[in-house]
């Protein structure tokens, strides 16, 4: 495989689903030898905010509802199983799964993607207070967002996966 080949197998998936944004970073010669999570992540978010809003909109899209109906079913991405797993969205009561799910459907309704926050370090109840505040949100204001926290998590996974200088 070549180098690009090997850069795109292993970061295609840090913006959820979208390997494209490795493949643009890739070929923008942005990404320098050593790789980093800082000198992965800069050009990998500089490919994404280049990226057509459509292009974004999809990368949102790609994202699964918190504690959702792919969770349940167990078909989360390992990276995603593992980071709501560490926020406890996998230890819902019934009454605190019905929140979530109301949540997810009236955001989902109103801005055409799902809710997508960067866990790490929040528990349910953060990510619920946040869920609440930011459903209130414009549309514009929630887009940008939403697109700060994919930002947010693509660097989480990298610093998981790589040093961070």
């Amino acid at each position: 495989m070549t180098a690009r080949g090997d850069f795109i197998e292993r970061f295609g998936g840090v913006f959820e689903h979208s390997p494209f944004i490795a493949e643009r970073a890739y070929d923008a010669g942005m990404v320098l030898i050593p790789l980093t999570a800082k000198g992965v992540h800069q050009p990998m978010v500089s490919a994404f905010r280049k990226a057509s809003e459509e292009e974004r909109l999809g990368v949102l899209r790609a994202h699964p509802d918190l504690a959702g109906r792919l969770a349940i079913s167990g078909e989360l991405t390992d990276d995603s199983k593992r980071e709501q797993a560490g926020a406890g969205l996998d230890r819902l009561t019934p009454q605190e799964h019905a929140r979530f799910t109301a949540l997810n459907a009236a955001y989902t309704e109103k801005f055409g993607f799902p809710f997508i926050i960067a866990v790490k370090g929040l528990m349910k109840d953060d990510i619920l207070s946040a869920f609440e505040a930011r459903v209130e949100n414009s549309a514009e204001q929630e887009f940008s967002t939403a697109c700060g926290q994919v930002e947010r998590i693509a660097q989480l996974r990298l610093l998981a996966l790589l040093p961070e200088r």
